[in-house]
């Protein structure tokens, strides 16, 4: 024991971590099987708007679910009457509900125009039926929606801050029906890793069973984690407990790069790695312009005044410099051969396909 806390003292006096300085905990890169959150949907009105309500006329649905509300609150209207409703909008309900989840709990919704309606601050969501996937009622919304936007209009002009078609209630579901969690199977639990990666699994198993003995966890693959534990329900909560607070070092994500061709983003890993090239890149410009001019006929000629088309094509094209780019081994050296070729970010989508293909990128490209 003397000896443990001299080791431990060294460690402390230079500044050593005790575990690795990208530990994470097995909660961090995993979950347990089984305990998830579960979406739930449901259709509703929102009334009270200040005249930025659905325009009746193109969403007959709303004037529809109004009648179908009152009726249902007793009141009949006169057959053929002709509704004009301005203060009110249909909207669509959609919530998660959390793992666990007891009735008389409350969880947070989101509630969205489906209709024409300009804006739903200031409005009330009626009670709406919540539905699964299998179409049970597992909870009931209702209340005041908080838009987090404003606008305004006069005169033709209109400004606008943010979306104002979307609101949030805070615990504004109940949830009436619970869905039932089990932790694991039998006498196992499994753990499945967010990615699948043979050396985190193996990592993982080995922390367990160093922790609590061995032959307590195996992997299946490289993803679920099987973990034996507890029967009685106390002791396996306090057992989980206990490993999803395990450090675990997970291994080296795979070289990726992620290219977004919608708006030019670009984002490399840490172990992404460049091979020595050379990359010459030119742009090419194309302006064509078209200019009206008026023909006007001399007087007297009984001629027509016409309106003709000039065109002019301009082709630009940028001399591309060869530029030859060293071995690069880390993230810094890389981004800084990129940088050397001068290309903006949409020009360096082809450039690193012409890499990848010429075997100098060694890196998986992702294309969103």
């Amino acid at each position: 024991m003397a000896k443990l806390k001299k080791i431990l003292g060294v460690l402390l006096l230079v500044g050593l971590p005790l575990f690795p300085a990208h530990a994470d905990r097995i909660k961090d890169i995993a979950s347990i099987q089984g305990v998830r959150s579960n979406q739930l949907v449901g259709y509703g009105i929102v009334v009270g708007l200040d005249g930025s309500g659905d325009q009746t006329t193109q969403t007959p649905f709303t004037v529809q679910s109004v009648v179908s509300m009152l009726s249902q609150l007793g009141v009949n209207l006169p057959p053929g009457t002709n509704l004009q409703l301005k203060n009110v909008a249909a909207v669509t309900v959609t919530a998660s509900l959390p793992p666990f989840a007891q009735p008389g709990q409350t969880i947070d919704i989101t509630v969205s125009s489906i209709g024409n309606a300009k804006s739903l601050r200031g409005g009330t969501l009626m009670m709406a039926p919540l539905k699964g996937a299998d179409g049970q009622v597992y909870a009931i919304a209702q209340g005041n929606l908080l838009v987090a936007g404003a606008g305004a209009a006069a005169g033709g002009a209109s400004t606008q801050v943010n979306q104002l078609s979307v609101g949030r209630i805070s615990n504004g579901a109940t949830v009436e029906r619970a869905v039932d969690t089990p932790l694991g199977q039998g006498e196992y639990v499994f753990l499945e890793l967010n990615g699948s990666d043979f050396t985190t699994a193996q990592r993982v198993v080995q922390a367990i069973n160093r922790a609590i003995g061995a032959g307590t966890a195996a992997a299946q693959d490289g993803r679920v984690v099987r973990v034996k534990a507890p029967r009685d329900s106390n002791q396996r909560v306090s057992f989980l407990a206990t490993v999803e607070n395990l450090p675990v070092n997970p291994g080296e994500a795979a070289a990726k790069v992620i290219l977004n061709a919608r708006t030019g983003s670009i984002v490399l890993n840490q172990m992404v790695m460049v091979d020595a090239c050379a990359i010459a890149h030119g742009n090419l410009t194309v302006t064509i312009s078209s200019d009206t001019s008026v023909s006007q006929p001399d007087a007297l000629s009984q001629g027509q005044t016409v309106a003709t088309q000039e065109t002019k094509v301009d082709v630009k094209s940028d001399k591309g410099g060869l530029v030859t780019l060293p071995r690069s081994v880390s993230l810094g050296q890389v981004v800084k051969a990129l940088n050397a070729v001068g290309a903006t970010p949409q020009d360096l989508l082809a450039i690193l396909q012409a890499m990848k293909t010429a075997g100098a990128l060694h890196a998986e490209l992702e294309i969103i």
